[in-house]
């Protein structure tokens, strides 16, 4: 099965294989506020353990749609689930596998009483193999999770999630244990375990294939690219280790002309269908396709060892020239800050259908971008932006204290995230720092600015191919794009201050319009000088429509007419500005206690959506828009 045909519903939509079942549903679920639930074995299949409810995976405790609510601060919570022997159970062989999407923030998890792994970070996935501590005469299997996060720990990423109590200003209500899909499949034992794609829109595409194990015989690596029914490229390498590296050339992209009809884009996002096969070899090694519509439709099946599905999408991000680039042409941004909290759920999903809801809502309104806002969002999320047509900000959640421990927390899961969501299309920017949130000391502190600028080069060692913003908003020190928060609620004033070069230098020189200063570093200000780090207005907005209940916003209104004219007034403002690259307004939707949003808290638009789309693009309804 193509991975494009599973519509988003595969928890790891770049990696995909036939045989796999969920685990989300009901667990058994208790509070260790003691924390004496591993001395006591809670793990062990005997011990009765302080299970003494249930909940709803992956919805977290404090959510509404867990069924238990409960918003009370719990530093440590366990989960147990029974599982029947047929559902872990593989071909002879075949290894087990039980995948987490993300349990926040530190999980320890056992099968049948056995450790089977651990794992720090709330935001990125893990995985166990639990081939071995599977009792072999079961009927059914006993998973148990214990995860533990503590409210009170700031060295800890946590993002809009309140260490306090209870909310403020902009922080939420917590998000504990699980809270990604928990799912199992069954794989052989020498199988992928990672695939990357980097993609030239003009010549073709890397791959890089991870393998389980050693390779002590030579394997064979076949890969397919297919649009539709059109073979465009096959390739077969041989390799001898676990990590291949292997370039494939798209004959179809050597027409100048023909070849942007393969380029994805928001306005035509174009997905390569991909097939990964590993293989006992029965050919010989490197055998290259130069004409792939010629060729013979399959590949040879005898001897397979594993065979997974994929997909790409052919397209360049960079920046230059003042602005941002997509496919190495200038593109505008319009992008929406999407906070990923629901109300019932928080910063879990319902499943893939509310999260296509949304991507499908934020391109209705005209935008053509949006920035994931202080979380790693569900990679069906980005499915979906991939298929439909959404540039996306890739983001992760804060710290609030900085150390030693606060630095080597969030380097080791951004990398980790870093990893998991390098092949998407949709992203287009890496932000692994917001307004230098957990590096409050940055314009005075060198080690703080170092980790900074350390953070940045480090993404970039890993993927070279998107830029990288090295504090989002002010205090920037290496930055490939010079985001910009303005909340001003005045439109004449964003015309002043981006207007031209000179009110634009009156900015860069003093304390931003948020009080902090734009810029650390003067080689940051030259590269946006010459044009190689481009200006854009990455927050602004947050206005409050009149009515409203909730105690969070940056600009109040009076009224539905008033709301509607000054929302048109600030996005006029930025987008008549010749600096400015591209936008990006707070926010998409009412979020707890903040009101900034176009959407109240249940969906439903504060203006007609096709007014709120002729605000964000400036163009009357019916007319085409054009590309960025």
């Amino acid at each position: 099965m193509r991975a494009s045909e599973q519509e988003g519903s595969y928890p790891r939509p770049m990696l995909c294989r036939e045989r796999w079942s969920s685990l989300d549903g009901v667990w058994e679920f208790g509070y260790d506020d003691g924390d004496t639930g591993e001395g006591a074995a809670w793990f062990s299949e005997s011990a009765p353990g302080g299970f003494d409810r249930e909940i709803t995976v992956p919805f977290p405790p404090e959510s509404p749609a867990s069924g238990i609510g409960d918003t009370a601060p719990h530093a440590v919570v366990w989960y147990r689930r029974r599982i029947p022997h047929a559902t872990l159970a593989g071909a002879a062989g075949d290894r087990t596998l039980i995948h987490f999407g993300a349990v926040d923030h530190r999980a320890r998890v056992w099968l049948d009483g056995r450790l089977v792994t651990e794992h720090i970070g709330g935001q990125s996935p893990f995985s166990a193999d639990v081939t071995d501590a599977m009792r072999p005469d079961a009927a059914e299997h006993v998973l148990v999770v214990r995860a533990e996060d503590d409210p009170g720990d700031l060295a800890v990423p946590r993002g809009k999630q309140d260490w306090r109590e209870r909310p403020h200003a902009v922080w939420y209500e917590r998000t504990t244990g699980i809270w990604q899909s928990v799912w199992t499949e069954s794989v052989p034992a020498q199988h992928i375990t990672d695939l990357a794609w980097i993609t030239d829109p003009k010549h073709g595409v890397v791959a890089e294939v991870t393998l389980a194990r050693p390779v002590h015989r030579p394997l064979t690596v076949d890969i397919e690219l297919r649009l539709g029914e059109r073979l465009l490229a096959r390739t077969s390498t041989v390799t001898t280790g676990r990590r291949t590296r292997i370039d494939i050339v798209v004959p179809a992209l050597a027409n100048g002309i023909d070849r942007e009809a393969l380029w994805w884009r928001p306005e035509s996002p174009v997905l390569v269908d991909a097939r990964v096969t590993v293989r006992e070899p029965s050919a010989p090694a490197s055998v290259d396709v130069p004409d792939a519509a010629n060729t013979v439709d399959a590949v040879d099946s005898a001897n397979t060892v594993d065979t997974v599905d994929s997909y790409l999408g052919l397209r360049s991000a960079g920046v230059g020239r003042g602005a941002f680039l997509l496919n190495d042409r200038p593109y505008y941004v319009r992008s929406v800050l999407n906070q990923g909290y629901r109300p019932d759920t928080l910063l879990a999903a319902r499943g893939t259908a509310e999260l296509r809801r949304e991507v499908e809502m934020i391109k209705a309104m005209g935008f053509n971008a949006v920035r994931v806002h202080q979380k790693a969002e569900d990679p069906r999320f980005l499915y979906w932006a991939d298929r439909l047509g959404l540039l996306v900000w890739g983001e992760t959640g804060a710290a609030y204290a900085y150390g030693t421990e606060a630095v080597e927390l969030l380097t080791r899961e951004w990398l980790d995230l870093v990893r998991r969501d390098r092949s998407h299309p949709s992203i287009v920017t890496w932000v692994p720092i917001n307004e230098s949130w957990g590096l409050s000391d940055i314009a005075h502190d060198p080690a703080q600015r170092n980790y900074s600028r350390a953070l940045a080069g480090l993404t970039r060692a890993l993927d070279s191919t998107r830029p990288v913003v090295s504090n989002e908003g002010w205090e920037h020190t290496d930055s490939d794009i010079l985001g910009v928060h303005d909340y001003s609620g005045d439109a004449t004033v964003l015309a002043e201050r981006y207007g031209d070069a000179t009110g634009f230098a009156a900015v860069l020189a003093g304390p931003g319009p948020q009080g902090r200063v734009i810029s650390l570093d003067e080689r940051q200000d030259a590269r946006f000088a010459a044009g190689d780090a481009p200006l854009m207005i990455t927050e602004f907005g947050g206005l409050s429509l009149a009515g409203e209940k909730d105690e969070f916003f940056y600009t109040q209104t009076t009224s539905d007419t008033q709301y509607a004219a000054l929302l048109g007034e600030l996005f006029g403002a930025l987008r008549t500005s010749p600096l400015v690259a591209g936008f990006c307004y707070t926010q998409f939707m009412d979020t707890a206690q903040e009101t900034n949003g176009l959407l109240f808290h249940d969906g439903t638009p504060k203006l007609p959506l096709d007014s709120i789309r002729r605000i964000v693009t400036g163009i009357e309804t019916g007319e085409a828009p054009e590309a960025g």
